[in-house]
């Protein structure tokens, strides 16, 4: 929309008057509720003006935006009468690409409507994407936080002599999970700084690290026990699988579409792709240019 346009808008929104009574008993999409130097401004139009605008302003009351809409409709007729000489080459062009892209929709639309998703296409897409499901490696760890490595080595040298790690945790280390015998709990990738991490997942259950590094200070870690992720349920993933069983067939569609059409691209080879960014060439092809 042109900049002229955006400013009409919060000026015409803010229009508070009661739509006006109707003299049909029952107005269609061709009822006209306007006219400007003859030509219709209808229903149609209204309805579809207010399909188009952002959810924040489809939620004012039909008594707000319909004078609102009527306004903008009637300003923009006005403007695009005192259009001089021809239709911009570049307005041309945007009109054919609205259009072709919301005759595709109405295509796209009709495809789906006409499709009968079930459970049965909801399981298969489940069982294709899970079956081998193979989550991430989660940790189930305790660390003991010290400033220096010295104390970080005494420390596992008193565990490797049967010290109790939660009982050192509680008094040596300065980290919060101190208090609770250095339990970090349950964590994957990516949740940990690199340095702690790499050292857990070199572990084995059971296992105390070497002192490791982190900008925190030097830790001292035990694997307690790791798992892996399990699949999500299938009532977890719905929407998620029939957005795929969707678009899946909506692919499958267009494939079919463009392997039935005769398509030429030759026209695009050799041509510079930085072109596309030339938005200049669209006004410098305007008459009087």
């Amino acid at each position: 929309m042109s900049k002229l346009l955006e400013l009409l808008r919060p000026t015409v929104l803010a229009v508070a008057l009661a739509a006006p009574a109707m003299a049909q008993d029952a107005p269609g999409i061709d009822t006209v509720m306007a006219q400007v130097n003859g030509q219709e401004i209808t229903l149609g139009e209204m309805i579809a003006v207010r399909g188009a605008l952002p959810q924040q302003y489809q939620t004012l009351p039909p008594e707000v935006l319909f004078r609102g809409i009527l306004d903008q409709l009637v300003q923009q007729t006005t403007l695009a009468q005192a259009l001089q000489g021809d239709v911009p080459r570049h307005v041309e062009i945007a009109l054919t690409n609205e259009r072709r892209a919301l005759l595709a929709a109405e295509v796209l639309q009709a495809f789906l409507a006409d499709q009968a998703f079930g459970e049965d296409d909801i399981q298969a897409a489940y069982d294709a994407k899970y079956a081998d499901y193979q989550g991430a490696a989660e940790f189930n760890a305790s660390h003991i936080l010290v400033e220096t490595r010295e104390e970080a080595v005494a420390i596992r040298a008193e565990l490797e002599n049967g010290a109790d790690f939660a009982e050192m945790a509680k008094m040596k280390s300065t980290g919060p999970s101190g208090p609770s015998g250095g339990e970090l709990g349950w964590f994957g990738k990516g949740q940990m700084v690199e340095p702690f991490e790499v050292a857990v997942a070199a572990l084995n259950v059971g296992e105390i690290s070497q002192p490791v590094e982190t900008q925190f200070g030097w830790h001292v870690i035990s694997l307690n026990d790791m798992r892996q992720t399990q699949a999500p349920s299938l009532e977890d993933v719905r929407d998620e699988l029939m957005n795929e069983v969707q678009t899946n067939a909506v692919d499958a569609f267009v494939t079919q579409l463009s392997t039935q059409a005769d398509i030429d691209l030759s026209g695009a080879e050799g041509i510079d792709p930085t072109l596309i960014q030339r938005s200049d060439l669209l006004e410098a092809d305007e008459p009087g240019n």
